[in-house]
């Protein structure tokens, strides 16, 4: 199905729900900006590479090019995220349900943020979406195993590979420049931060951006009575709303969640920084590509866990890390039982 921009504006003013379901998803990708975006740039905020203020900037930039550039590239991880649930039979039910999903997903991740917690807005979203389809189906006929799968393979990237590599980066950063001086790289790592920031945001949008895609489309698709579809595109103008929406989001701010990961977790040197972006970057890059969705919060948070225990274990803040874990942990029977509870609510009030 061709999803042109004039159709969906024709779509959404003479169907209320398809509104409806559209605001919350934009609300859900504008959330997700200001939550998940701050852990890209958290590292070169908290090695004052750059300022605060200037790195909300360039997130919401990189943010937009990503969701768009690697949409147009491989757009894997939408077509995984679209296809993890079954949200078939009544399609008016079908597209309240998924409204109770999104409005579960906010909730969850506002909560999260008033208390400066970096939570994975991605598991959020699989969870709530979950939660809804067995409310839908009364059972877990609307879950697609198989697809679950998938996201139990990111889960385990984005925790041990993300920890593993930054492990393995900064270990192999040092080592190259063991012969400077400090005063040298300090300068060096200085400008690379804000290179390396810039490309953790980047992929934070190729990665998140596409997931929040999926769900669009599923709501245009129920709205047009057409739960079936199982391949589709993702038309461009769709790429540049949510991208805008996404970098609008990143541009409100995240300073919680900036001072937990990048300072209170483990207090980073410049070149420490640098591994720990590299390092989610390139898991991050490898799970696009495949396909898998993975958390960019997870990723993010466990290469500085990795970077700062190849220093020395106490070097982390496992106090934190253990508050983080737990709300990682909580996030998909949390999320998911307040999807299912909103979308039984919702289906009988509407």
């Amino acid at each position: 199905m061709d999803v042109t921009f004039s159709s969906f504006l024709v779509q959404i003013t003479s169907n209320p729900l398809l509104l409806v379901t559209t605001l919350l998803t934009l609300g859900v990708i504008m959330v997700n900006g200001w939550t998940d975006a701050p852990n890209a740039i958290a590292t070169c905020v908290s090695t004052r590479s750059i300022t605060a203020r200037n790195a909300i900037f360039m997130a919401a930039v990189f943010n937009f090019f990503g969701v768009f550039i690697m949409t147009m590239i491989n757009s894997n991880v939408a077509q995984t995220i679209y296809n993890m649930v079954d949200f078939g039979g009544n399609s008016r039910e079908a597209l309240v349900a998924l409204c109770a999903a999104l409005f579960a997903i906010v909730t969850w991740a506002t909560a999260a943020w008033w208390f400066g917690i970096p939570t994975s807005e991605s598991h959020a979203l699989i969870a709530g979406i979950s939660g809804a389809a067995i409310a839908l189906h009364n059972g877990l006929s609307g879950i697609n195993i198989a697809e679950w799968v998938k996201v139990i393979y990111g889960l385990v990237l984005s925790t041990f590979m993300g920890f593993g590599m930054g492990w393995i980066v900064v270990k192999l950063t040092e080592f190259i420049f063991r012969g400077f001086s400090r005063r040298t790289t300090n300068i060096i790592f200085q400008n690379a931060q804000v290179a390396s920031g810039a490309a953790m945001a980047f992929m934070h949008g190729a990665q998140d951006g596409q997931k929040f895609m999926g769900v669009f489309m599923l709501g245009i698709f129920l709205a047009n009575g057409q739960a079936g579809v199982t391949n589709f595109q993702i038309p461009v103008w769709m790429m540049f709303v949510c991208s805008i929406i996404m970098g609008l989001g990143t541009s409100i701010g995240g300073y919680k969640i900036i001072k937990s990961v990048g300072m209170d977790m483990c207090r980073l040197e410049k070149y420490q920084g640098f591994s720990a972006d590299m390092a989610a970057t390139t898991c991050l890059l490898i799970s696009s590509v495949s396909g898998i969705p993975v958390s960019t919060t997870h990723t993010k948070t466990t290469a500085i866990m990795g970077v700062g225990a190849a220093k020395r274990i106490t070097s982390v803040n496992w106090g934190l890390v253990s508050e983080m874990v737990w709300t990682w942990i909580l996030t998909f029977p949390g999320c998911g039982v307040i999807g299912y509870l909103m979308a039984k609510l919702f289906m009988n009030l509407f």
